[in-house]
C-alpha cells in the first residue's frame, strides 16, 4: 500500500464549518468534545445553497473541477489518465432534516473530498478519473420522498413525475403541499434544464463506494472500526388520508362520532404488531416500520378531527416479506373502515428494490483492511442511501464507521474523530486501487 496521510484536522474542520450552515442556532465554542451542532439544511433553501458555494469553493481550491446536473447533484471530478476508462465515485449528500445531525452525509462528502486530496498530495496518480458527488435531497423532507438526485441518476424515477412532485416544507402538515414542484423550486434555486438529462449511462462509473456513518449501534457496541456493506434494505412509503366526520368537541355525542385520528391510531399500532409478527416469524429483524408524520384537520383542541394524513416508511431487506406486511395492513384498514365508518385512501410514495453490493468492491475492501491492521465486518444497512440508486447503473457498495450509541437524526449524532480517519483512509485506498483497474 502506498504511503497515505488523511489530514484529520482539516476534514475535522470543515465538517465543523459546514454543521454552522444551519437554520438552527450555531454552538460556536462547543464545551466539551464530542459536543456536536444541531443542523437544520432542506433542499433548496438558502443553507442548502450557501452550502453549495461553499463546498464548490473548497473543491475549486483543492484543483478539482465541479459539474451541477438540472437538479443539482454536484460532480467533484479528478481527471484521470485514461479519458476513454469509467471513473471511479464516492459521495453522499449534505442536505439535512430539521434538528439533525452533522455527521450523515456529510462525512461521506468531505471524506469523499479529502481522500481525493490525501491521495493527490501523496502523489497518486489516477487512471480513472475519480469523482465525489454531493447528491440532492437524500432526505425526503421537502418532497416527500428521499435520493431525488440518486433516484434521476439511476434512471429508477420518471423525470416528468419527478418535477411535478409537490413541495412540503417542514411547517407545513402532510396533507398540505405549498403549491410549488420540484421544477418550480429547482429553478428558482438555478438549476435549469430537463431532468431526462441527469440519468448516467451505464459504464459512467467503474465503481462506486460510499463512506457513511453506520446510524446504529453495532459497530461500537462490538468494537469494530469498519462495516462493509453487502445489501441495502428496499424502503417504500405510504401516504393515507383518513377521512372521517368532525364536529364539536362537546356536542358530537360519542355514539354519533366518526372519529378519523382514534381511526389512525389503531393503523398505526396495526403496522407496528405486523412488523413485529414478521421479525418474530423470521426469526430476524429486518422488518422496520414508522409512521413519523401525522396530519390532524382541523388540529383544534374542542373539534373531532374530521381528517388525518399518515405516511408509513416500511423496510425490509425481503421484498415479500415486506409485502407481507403490507397486506396484512390492507387487511387490518377494511375491517377499521367498516367497524369506524371511515373511509381510507392510499398513496404510493415509493417501492424500491433492495440493493447487493459488488463482490468485487467489497473483496477489495476486505484486503485493504487486512493489509492495514483495520478491523471489518460484513452488514446489512437498514437505512437506505442513495448508493441503492446508484447500484441501478453502476457496480457499489458502501462503508460504515461507527455511530456513538447508535444515534442518528438527531442532533447528538457523533462519530470520532478515530474513526472518521479511519473510515476516510479505508475510502481512499479502495479508490485508489479501484481507479487503477
Amino acid at each position: 500500500m502506498m504511503t497515505l496521510t488523511i489530514n484529520i484536522e482539516r476534514l475535522l474542520h470543515e465538517l465543523d464549518l459546514l454543521a454552522l450552515i444551519t437554520d438552527c442556532p450555531p454552538i460556536q465554542d462547543r464545551p466539551l468534545p464530542g459536543t456536536t451542532q444541531a443542523v437544520t439544511r432542506i433542499v433548496f433553501t438558502p443553507r442548502d445553497l450557501e452550502a453549495r458555494a461553499w463546498l464548490k469553493e473548497l473543491v475549486l481550491a483543492a484543483g478539482f473541477t465541479v459539474r451541477e446536473d438540472a437538479v443539482g447533484n454536484t460532480f467533484l471530478r479528478w481527471e484521470g489518465t485514461d479519458a476513454g476508462l469509467g471513473a471511479v465515485g464516492t459521495g453522499s449528500h449534505t442536505d439535512a432534516i430539521p434538528y439533525a445531525g452533522m455527521y450523515d452525509g456529510t462525512v461521506g462528502v468531505l471524506g469523499g473530498l479529502e481522500a481525493m486530496r490525501s491521495l493527490k498530495e501523496a502523489g497518486f496518480v489516477p487512471k480513472r478519473a475519480i469523482e465525489t458527488l454531493m447528491l440532492t435531497s437524500e432526505e425526503p423532507t421537502r418532497f416527500g420522498i428521499g435520493c431525488i438526485g440518486s433516484r434521476l441518476l439511476g434512471g429508477v424515477i420518471d423525470p416528468e413525475a419527478a418535477d411535478r412532485m409537490l413541495d412540503r416544507l417542514p411547517e407545513t402538515d402532510a396533507s398540505a403541499p405549498t403549491g410549488l414542484t420540484l421544477a418550480d423550486v429547482r429553478q428558482a434555486a438555478g438549476f435549469h434544464g430537463s431532468l431526462a438529462g441527469v440519468k448516467l449511462p451505464i459504464g459512467h462509473y467503474h465503481a462506486w463506494v460510499e463512506l457513511h456513518i453506520e446510524q446504529g449501534p453495532l459497530l461500537e457496541r462490538e468494537g469494530i472500526e469498519l462495516g462493509i456493506v453487502t445489501n441495502i434494505a428496499a424502503p417504500s412509503s405510504y401516504r393515507y388520508t383518513v377521512e372521517g366526520f368532525g364536529g364539536h368537541a362537546g356536542a358530537l355525542l360519542m355514539p354519533d362520532r366518526r372519529d378519523a385520528l382514534c381511526a389512525a391510531a389503531e393503523m398505526i399500532l396495526s403496522v407496528e404488531r405486523h412488523a413485529r409478527a414478521a421479525n418474530a416469524n423470521s426469526g430476524g429483524v429486518d422488518t422496520v416500520a414508522t409512521i413519523g408524520m401525522v396530519g390532524v384537520y382541523p388540529g383544534a383542541v374542542n373539534s373531532v378531527p374530521s381528517r388525518v394524513t399518515l405516511i408509513l416508511d416500511l423496510r425490509d431487506t425481503d421484498v415479500a416479506r415486506r409485502d407481507g406486511v403490507l397486506s396484512a395492513f390492507h387487511a387490518d384498514i377494511a375491517e377499521i373502515e367498516q367497524r369506524r365508518g371511515v373511509k381510507v385512501q392510499e398513496e404510493i410514495v415509493n417501492a424500491d428494490a433492495p440493493a447487493k453490493s459488488s463482490e468485487h468492491i467489497v473483496e477489495t475492501v476486505e484486503t485493504i483492511c487486512k493489509a492495514e491492521g483495520v478491523s471489518y465486518k460484513k452488514m446489512v444497512s437498514r437505512a437506505y442511501h442513495d448508493s441503492s440508486f446508484i447500484a441501478v447503473v453502476a457496480p457499489t457498495a458502501m462503508l460504515f464507521i461507527p455511530s456513538r450509541a447508535g444515534v442518528s437524526h438527531k442532533p447528538d449524532e457523533y462519530s470520532t474523530p478515530e474513526s472518521i480517519a479511519v473510515g476516510t483512509r479505508m475510502l481512499a485506498l479502495a479508490l485508489a486501487k479501484l481507479a487503477n483497474e
